[in-house]
């Protein structure tokens, strides 16, 4: 039920080869360090990127790379002029007499402090198509290759950017199509890209939602901190909504959702849509393709659009307006967080847990 434990059974496990995991925050005593020294001193190949520019944890990571260096792992420190911010984990294990490959691909970072206050997915897989492209992410970081595209997983600064846009110019094709088809404004099939993360910042994305806004696509965007879009103005952002949920946990999960067509697409990673984020960092970013999963992230943002008691709206002028309960006996008005921890005590009573 955590990397903690995917990680300590990776190191324990016989059959396991290799070990590859990125560390940009982690917490002091993270169980993660002993259990990659003790895997790396049974054999295993072990392999930890360290970024030593994490604002605020730079004199930690330091000392956190030495340590491991001292017990024989290979440490690297990314690429050179790029932060890695991607939270990436990666396990070669041998079954038979070929190897397979496990992943996880995380939105927050590997450590159990922040775990308990903030808000973030993650994604468990042996999906080749999501392992191949990761297995590149590692040679790439390690400088054992110069990537310049991959097939599934949104990289930056690889091929990130042009992958947003691409998607949003296809939302806005779509709609055309889709105008010309007569669609009325209530259609279920009518283009829409819905995007949670913590900020919305870079100038090209803004210009790009503003353009598929004035192509009549519906936006609905989850920022809980800081957005340089401003939704709402007449004949610019009129079809863009701006929602930003504050609660007992800090909302930390990156999610994108582009309708395709009504073949949706959902996404996930560490990546806001920030300038930063998108040029001068390693971000991961990756498809979701089970339709159980799928569901479930459409089942969280809808929980959060349907907020009463934690949401506010910004406006125009870029004030935010806190909803409030049309009606406080109704499921809405208990707020997000309570909606989502409910329900996950729901699922487990459900499940025997």
């Amino acid at each position: 039920h955590s990397v903690e434990r995917f990680i300590r059974e990776a190191c324990n496990d016989p059959n396991v080869i290799a070990i590859k995991l990125t560390l940009y925050r982690t917490a002091k005593n993270s169980p993660f360090i002993p259990d990659l020294i003790r895997a790396a001193e049974a054999g295993k190949q072990v392999v930890v990127l360290v970024e030593l520019k994490a604002r605020f944890d730079e004199e930690r990571n330091v000392e956190l790379a030495r340590r491991l260096e001292k017990a024989g792992i290979h440490v690297v420190y990314g690429v050179v002029g790029l932060k890695t911010h991607t939270k990436t984990a990666l396990v070669v294990r041998q079954e038979g007499t070929a190897l397979r490959t496990y992943a996880h691909i995380g939105t927050g970072n590997y450590n159990a402090k922040t775990a308990d206050l903030y808000t973030d997915l993650g994604l468990f897989t042996c999906d080749p198509r999501i392992t191949g492209d990761l297995v590149q992410v590692f040679h790439f970081l390690t400088g054992r290759s110069i990537a310049t595209d991959f097939k599934h997983l949104l990289i930056a600064p690889t091929n990130m950017r042009r992958r947003f846009v691409q998607m949003i110019q296809r939302e806005i094709d779509h709609c055309e199509a889709w105008q010309e088809r007569g669609g009325d404004v209530n259609d279920p099939d009518r283009p829409y890209i819905l995007a949670k993360m913590n900020s919305l910042e870079d100038e090209d994305i803004c210009t790009k939602l503003y353009q598929a806004s004035c192509a009549g696509v519906k936006i609905d965007l989850i920022v809980r901190g800081f957005c340089c879009l401003r939704p709402g103005v007449e004949g610019l952002s009129e079809n863009i909504k701006v929602t930003s949920v504050i609660g007992r946990f800090l909302e930390h999960s990156r999610v994108y959702h582009f309708h395709n067509n009504g073949e949706g697409e959902y996404y996930i990673g560490s990546a806001d849509w920030m300038y930063r984020n998108l040029n001068n960092r390693v971000e991961c970013i990756t498809p979701i393709y089970e339709p159980a999963h799928r569901k479930t992230l459409r089942h969280m943002l809808d929980v959060m659009l349907a907020d009463e008691r934690q949401a506010w709206d910004m406006h125009s002028d870029g004030s935010y307006t806190q909803r409030t309960p049309s009606d406080p006996n109704a499921a809405t008005a208990i707020g997000t967080h309570r909606t989502l921890m409910d329900q996950t005590r729901l699922d487990q009573i459900n499940a025997g847990v």
